[in-house]
């Protein structure tokens, strides 16, 4: 999971999307009292941080997440006005773990991420989560079944990992929306039906380890 705390909402989009298309799974933040509760839910492996921030600045972010041990080694890039060398400077004095200077492309932004995740994780060494013949490599974003790859959206994704990190536990509806679309849907929970379907063909046999709890929601059963 990847944070972006960026205050221009279109910006912000394009990150986010950019960043879905590659394979990460990410979620957009328009200050900083979005990503500390965000925080507090889950530890991402990398966070896009711009300096001017609405309610608090990217550099006081910065020097909060270094000195707190619980965030302290979570890999930060901030996204710094051109030409603002003293701010670029500061963050890496502090410890940002790179930097972009705005405007930036995207691809130019991904490929940062890239190379930034690969420094933190040299062998590329993220967990391997798995259940029966699913393997899910965190770093690489990749899953298969039986060792052979299994292309999935950003939401089938997360639903899997969520679920490959908590083997045994039944979710409603609810709590899939919350945890997976969180604001970024406001509906009915027939889209999570939608989406375990569609996840448990991609995976073919090894699906059925995705169990429906009735009157509940779903689990998952090594």
């Amino acid at each position: 999971m990847i944070y972006c705390v960026e205050d221009d909402d279109s910006i912000r989009e394009l990150m986010v999307y950019a960043l879905g298309a590659s394979g990460y799974g990410v979620l957009g933040f328009p200050n900083a009292a979005g990503l500390w509760q965000a925080l507090k839910q889950e530890k991402p492996e990398l966070i896009l941080l711009d300096i001017m921030l609405p309610d608090e600045d990217g550099i006081s972010i910065l020097k909060k997440l270094r000195g707190n041990p619980a965030t302290g080694e979570i890999p930060v890039i901030m996204a710094t006005a051109k030409g603002t060398e003293f701010d670029k400077v500061i963050g890496l004095d502090l410890g940002a773990d790179d930097y972009l200077s705005k405007p930036f492309g995207m691809m130019e932004m991904v490929s940062r991420v890239k190379a930034v995740l690969r420094r933190v994780k040299p062998n590329g060494a993220a967990p391997e989560l798995s259940c029966k013949t699913i393997r899910l490599n965190e770093a690489s974003h990749r899953v298969s079944v039986d060792g052979k790859n299994v292309e999935l959206t950003v939401k089938e994704y997360e639903l899997l990992r969520l679920f490959l990190k908590n083997p045994g536990v039944a979710f409603t509806r609810e709590n899939l929306l919350s945890s997976i679309w969180e604001s970024e849907f406001q509906g009915e929970t027939r889209t999570v039906d939608v989406h375990i379907a569609t996840l448990r063909t991609k995976l073919g046999a090894a699906g059925e380890a995705i169990k429906t709890v009735r009157g509940v929601g779903y689990r998952l059963e090594g």
